[in-house]
């Protein structure tokens, strides 16, 4: 019989390998990174802030045996926002952190992805989300209230034994020993320490500043803008003009000139989540929050009537700039003490809304070069593995969320037209190989969700023995 892990795989993009990558996720022996004779030391790991990424990264180093502590600024844990997307990708990941049941008891599983035309709410794009993909890639497609996904993991996060240290401002970093000083002047040191706290776009991530010094680039804006606002399922059920999008199940995504509005149930179905963007030319500090919820309906005026009456609906919203950073070509220390994760090195624009799920496949696959090369004085080819895979990974989505964005957002004319064409067959629900629609093409599908960072961490460090590794020889 042939061994699993010694049946090549195609370098070239296809889809007829993914039978034997799906037996080496979960059949016996997976998940397991292999690290030679290399035996786990007592590092001590330091993570500066809780939001999503630094939790995610608490939980996964934990799990390997890694003392853990997480430093956050704020007083106490909470999130702003409302909606959150978990695509399989990071759901196979929380799954195997032993959430599962607390992310099916709080979140939506939506049939599907719906797009409609601006005008008149007419379906132009269809993705098929669940449970289609718990069957092509291990996990369900969930929506949930980012606050409830917060909750989810900080409760783990203390299960497992991670200390998390609030009301903890950080203002400086000493890279080389490596150690971090806080607003009230102590000084907190570590084996490693990792940069999570980049979740306001990379404005306030202290740990990016200085790890890339005069390379340091800020905030990229797009143009745009969003309102974000829920509204109480309930209300939208008493009126049969926008009963229909509540029963859909359904994400239901408005689309028109550089404009979208997204849509979803959240909190189990009892609120409806709206992210409503727009153009937006000018500076986040000159706009007045007061005037937000006239403006969202402005923006919106001659729009599908059932949109516009869920907009009637809200009662308050608040206006959020969309914006990205450069991903850097380093994502470490000269040190390897010190390390960025999530948004810090990579936040994105939200068009494929990716950007929390590649916060949770980074901590994976740092925890998983850790497990491999889990010492001090082999920090640094474990961040070298964490840097080889996760820079041109997050490098492509992001790229992926900028084109998609192109995509949503054609004026009326000769582009949209052909866009709608061109999605015309899932809408129908023929056989299609191709589509505009980044949601359901099957190739984007392939490289978005099917993506196990284990298994790559594993590849990496398989190839790095079979070849002698230096590393491997000095430390095994």
């Amino acid at each position: 019989m042939a061994d699993l892990h010694s049946i090549p795989l195609p370098s070239y993009p296809a889809g007829s390998h993914n039978f034997l990558k799906r037996l080496r996720r979960d059949g016996p022996g997976s998940n397991a990174v292999v690290n030679g004779d290399l035996k786990p030391e007592g590092l001590d790991i330091a993570i500066v802030g809780a939001g999503v990424g630094g939790l995610a990264a608490a939980i996964a180093l934990k799990r390997e045996g890694f003392k853990v502590t997480v430093y956050e600024n704020a007083p106490a844990l909470s999130e702003i926002g409302a909606g959150i997307q978990v695509p399989p990708n990071s759901a196979r990941l929380l799954h195997s952190w032993g959430l599962e049941a607390s992310l099916s008891k709080h979140s939506v599983k939506p049939k599907g992805l719906l797009w409609r035309r601006w005008q008149d709410g007419r379906e132009i794009g269809h993705a098929r989300l669940n449970p289609q993909f718990s069957k092509w890639f291990g996990a369900p497609y969930y929506v949930i209230h980012r606050a409830h996904l917060h909750d989810i993991l900080h409760q783990r996060a203390r299960e497992l034994g991670v200390d998390v240290v609030l009301n903890c401002k950080v203002v400086e970093y000493d890279p080389d020993k490596p150690a971090f000083t806080t607003g009230t002047g102590s000084t907190v040191t570590a084996d490693l320490i990792i940069g999570a706290d980049g979740e306001n776009l990379g404005l306030r991530s202290v740990a990016r500043r200085a790890l890339l010094g005069n390379k340091y680039t800020g905030p990229v804006s797009c143009g745009l803008a969003a309102y974000r606002a829920t509204v109480k399922r309930e209300e939208m059920e008493a009126d049969p003009d926008t009963a229909w999008v509540a029963e859909s199940n359904s994400l239901n995504l408005w689309v028109g000139d550089n404009t979208h509005a997204m849509t979803y149930c959240i909190a189990g179905g009892r609120l409806f989540n709206m992210v409503l963007t727009h153009p937006e030319t000018k500076s986040p500090e000159t706009w007045d929050q007061t005037n937000a919820l006239s403006e969202m309906k402005a923006v919106y005026a001659g729009w599908d009537p059932s949109l516009r009456k869920l907009l009637d609906m809200v009662s308050g919203t608040q206006k959020w700039p969309i914006q990205s950073v450069e991903i850097p070509s380093s994502w470490t220390s000269d040190s390897g003490r010190l390390a960025l994760l999530g948004d810090a090195a990579h936040a994105m624009l939200p068009n494929m809304a990716l950007g929390a799920a590649m916060a949770v496949e980074d901590a994976a696959t740092l925890a998983a070069c850790l497990k491999a090369y889990p010492r001090k004085e082999t920090l640094r080819p474990a961040l070298d593995i964490y840097e080889k895979l996760r820079i041109p990974r997050t490098r492509a989505i992001q790229e992926a969320s900028v084109l998609h964005g192109y995509t949503l957002h054609y004026p009326d004319g000769p582009l949209q037209e052909a866009r709608d064409a061109a999605m015309k067959p899932e809408v129908e629900g023929e056989h299609f190989i191709e589509s505009p629609n980044q949601w359901s093409d099957p190739a984007t599908q392939l490289f978005c969700y099917d993506y196990d960072p284990i298994s790559e961490v594993d590849n990496e460090v398989r190839h790095l023995k079979s070849n002698g590794s230096p590393t491997h020889e000095n430390h095994g």
